[in-house]
């Protein structure tokens, strides 16, 4: 999953960030409404947490320019106020769903799941591929029954390879989808996450090296 939390409460964007990333998610940050609408338009995300009331460009005017555009992110509007009215105005700019602050992280945490998992074809929350079994709601994976003792990374380059259900994914998408902005593009960190995972997998491999072109199940 890649996310977007556009927040202008430095501390609690920064802490969001870091429980999404505990999460395996690939998560970046923005601190303002400008500096989220450049990054989306650069970036493909899954999954935006928005703070309606943010600087340079308010949390509505970025809900009514994604829809304009009819980018398919999903949006969880944050917002001080948790009026109905206010949260029916927010749903009714195009937000997907609305959280008011303060909130529970594990609360934030499960909707931008469910979001994300509403953002491609839908999958179920437990996914089955080559053996391999992934429940996405607890973070748990299996090969043949056997439990997998997997690091953050790991697991979410299973993840979208599992998604990918025997489809070539590259090692830029692998980039992309399961590690943020700050990852050096041209670092080994790819080929070293398939190395370990590989390795915990074990006997007999079931990932399998495209040469020139990427990964697949």
């Amino acid at each position: 999953m890649r996310i977007l939390v556009a927040e202008d409460e430095r501390v609690l964007a920064d802490l969001v960030a870091e429980g999404l990333r505990g999460r395996a998610m690939a998560v970046d940050v923005a601190y303002d409404g400008a500096a989220a609408l450049e990054r989306l338009a650069a970036g493909t995300y899954d999954v935006l947490v928005l703070d309606r009331d943010l600087p340079r460009r308010h949390g509505d005017e970025i809900c009514r320019e994604l829809a304009q555009r009819g980018d398919p992110v999903r949006i969880l509007m944050l917002t001080a106020s948790g009026a109905a009215h206010d949260r029916v105005a927010g749903l009714n700019l195009g937000a997907d769903d609305y959280l008011p602050k303060p909130f529970a992280f594990d609360e934030l945490a499960a909707r931008v799941g469910a979001l994300a998992r509403r953002s491609g074809p839908p999958l179920p929350p437990v996914l089955e591929y080559a053996g391999i079994t992934l429940d996405t709601a607890r973070r748990l994976a299996f090969r043949e029954g056997h439990a997998l003792a997997l690091s953050r990374k790991e697991y979410g380059v299973l993840e979208v390879l599992m998604r990918a259900r025997g489809a070539t994914v590259s090692a830029e998408e692998l980039l992309e989808r399961a590690w943020d902005e700050r990852t050096d593009p041209f670092t080994t960190v790819v080929k070293v996450t398939m190395s370990k995972l590989r390795a915990k997998l074990g006997l007999p491999p079931v990932i399998v090296t495209v040469p020139g072109t990427g990964y697949r199940l």
